[in-house]
């Protein structure tokens, strides 16, 4: 359907609970958001007597943001509860067969506390340089820098020679219907849909094709178009200029980069009056390597922009 498609999408699937350390949680209606006061030691459940309260939710929740956030935030609370049941679960267990006293329990408490350490200050201390109010003038800087971009909907009719699209031209012109056509004659898998491509920017098609579909006017049909995928028969059926996304659509991403930059910017800080050593040798090597690889990602980057302008 989509073979002219410049780039494409990958649908990466990771386990519901393991663990990561995001930046913040995502704060969600109907979700385990954030609780204060006398709501934090409100008591949700309970495991042979231990009290699950709501405050624990709420740092559970942290650690598995990042693999709840293609559900629903209804279902969440009670997917981070069950969670914490099995967690206890397994800690009462591992406390009756003495795993307390262990090295590998002691490795891991030490772990967990400079993370915990981490994560307090990050609350405490970073997270509130980041007010609505910036998130919201970054936002109106950025986006007096975006044109509105046009997206055309298109459909199309692929076939293997020239041959066969003025054949499937000169139907049209006879009175036949293009979706018609395009169920019959097309070997694009849009031929399903009628040739339907939905909307596209023009940048997201092969050149070719794009000036031709750029050129018609709403409702028009092209004369063949080849490209490298065969010959094309081009139906416009709309054309719109879409200016940014809403600021509450994109605040959690702005919000997150701007919390990333605060904690680089401390951590750089912190840097430089520490002494930071690094004693394993092939660590060095691939430091050095990955310094190398991100200069050079700079200097094109750089160079792409000087080349816009």
């Amino acid at each position: 359907m989509k073979a002219m498609f410049k780039t494409t999408k990958t649908l990466l699937v990771v386990s519901l609970f393991m663990l990561a350390a995001p930046l913040a949680m995502a704060q969600q209606k109907g979700g385990a958001g954030k609780v204060d006061g006398d709501r934090a030691s409100t008591v949700v459940a309970r495991v042979n007597g231990y009290e699950i309260t709501a405050k624990e939710v709420e740092l559970a929740a942290e650690d598995v943001a990042a693999q709840l956030k293609d559900v629903p935030p209804k279902m969440r609370y009670p997917l981070i509860v069950q969670y914490l049941i099995e967690r206890h679960l397994l800690a009462q267990k591992a406390l009756k067969e003495g795993l307390a006293e262990s090295e590998e329990y002691k490795r891991r408490l030490r772990f967990y506390q400079y993370k915990a350490l981490r994560d307090a200050y990050f609350h405490k201390k970073i997270k509130p340089r980041v007010s609505k109010e910036r998130i919201k003038e970054v936002y109106e800087r950025e986006t007096k820098k975006i044109k509105p971009i046009e997206r055309v909907r298109a459909r199309h009719i692929l076939v293997s020679t020239k041959e066969e699209a003025e054949k499937v031209l000169k139907e049209l012109k006879a009175g036949a219907k293009f979706e018609d056509l395009a169920r019959k004659y097309s070997k694009d898998g849009s031929k399903e849909f009628g040739g339907d491509l939905g909307y596209f920017t023009a940048d997201e098609m092969v050149p070719e094709f794009s000036k031709a579909v750029f050129a018609l006017k709403v409702g028009e049909v092209s004369k063949p178009v080849k490209t490298e995928y065969g010959w094309h028969i081009i139906k416009l059926e709309d054309r719109k200029k879409v200016g940014p996304r809403p600021l509450e659509e994109v605040a959690p991403g702005i919000e997150a980069l701007l919390l990333r930059q605060e904690v680089q910017k401390e951590v750089a800080q912190l840097g430089k009056a520490s002494k930071i050593e690094l004693l394993d040798p092939e660590l060095k090597k691939l430091q050095e390597e990955n310094r190398k690889k991100l200069e050079e990602l700079k200097k094109k980057a750089e160079a792409a922009k000087k080349a816009k302008k």
